[in-house]
């Protein structure tokens, strides 16, 4: 990477921030287009995040921040705009200074995953979906699902209040309905997506029971492993359709370049993502 004086620096905003792969699918598109800029890493503790983001976002060449845990909650106070996502999900990934000084967020979480599904063409209009996992990345799901017309979106967590929760949230406004499902059953449903750490490890459980599912029904992980998990064996050894989550992560980038002011090169890529998609797996 080549570092300027004229340098728009960019920050992936965590803590911790070790694990963060950011950097290592934008900083690539930064120099195949030749854009001085760059995305980097850093670890701010919770105490330290508005000093840092009120005193960041004040030099003219820092661009924005990529947020990660546990900051993508706890920095809304900070901002005095957010998209209509964010607003639903309480959470930002990606935040911005506005021409008067202020900041404003923008959540794409959701959005990336709603794209996944369209790239790798499983259907959920008309069909009922189970989210499995209420965390931050299952919220920002269950919002983006939650506007199209789904026949219905059950949400499960292993915290019921938090799912109970979601749903509330979720109340006014959804296109389909929402409904909490107290004990995690994937049986019935069309298609059921992960969204908890289970998985991670090689010794994890399973996150639901794979032989209730019909023959017919999809999984869609967000997890991103190139070996597999053991819900990903499951799912092969009964014959399921089984979509890991790095499409969820490639969708996500021209969104991220947009909102940044990178349209150009969202044009310039003209709907082919397939070298960042190489990129991508290639992290994992």
């Amino acid at each position: 990477m080549h570092i300027t004086g004229s340098t728009r620096v960019f920050f992936v905003l965590g803590h911790p921030v070790a694990q963060v792969r950011a950097p290592e699918v934008f900083n690539p598109i930064f120099d195949a287009h030749g854009i001085d800029a760059a995305l980097l890493p850093i670890q701010v503790t919770p105490a330290a995040l508005p000093a840092f983001v009120q005193g960041s976002l004040q030099a003219d060449n820092v661009g924005g921040l990529w947020v990660t845990i546990p900051h993508k909650a706890a920095i809304l106070p900070l901002l005095s705009e957010v998209d209509a996502h964010g607003a639903r999900a309480g959470a930002v990934n990606a935040v911005r200074r506005l021409a008067d000084g202020t900041l404003a967020g923008a959540l794409f979480d959701g959005l990336g995953f709603a794209a996944a599904l369209d790239h790798l063409q499983v259907a959920v209009t008309g069909k009922r979906v189970l989210l499995v996992g209420t965390g931050g990345a299952g919220v920002a799901i269950a919002v983006a699902l939650a506007d199209r017309p789904l026949a219905l979106l059950a949400v499960n967590d292993v915290q019921p209040a938090r799912a109970e929760a979601l749903v509330q949230r979720l109340a006014t406004g959804a296109a389909c309905p929402v409904q909490a499902q107290p004990v995690v059953d994937p049986a019935s449903f069309d298609v059921v997506i992960h969204a908890t750490p289970l998985g991670m490890k090689p010794d994890d459980p399973l996150p639901f029971d794979v032989a209730r599912l019909s023959p017919g029904a999809t999984v869609v992980d967000i997890l991103m492993k190139p070996a597999g998990t053991p819900l990903r064996r499951a799912c092969d050894a009964h014959g399921l359709a089984y979509h890991p989550g790095f499409e969820m992560l490639t969708q996500q980038v021209p969104a991220y370049l947009r909102y940044f002011g990178y349209g150009d090169v969202v044009d310039a890529m003209a709907g082919d993502l397939s070298q960042v998609r190489r990129n991508v797996r290639a992290l994992a």
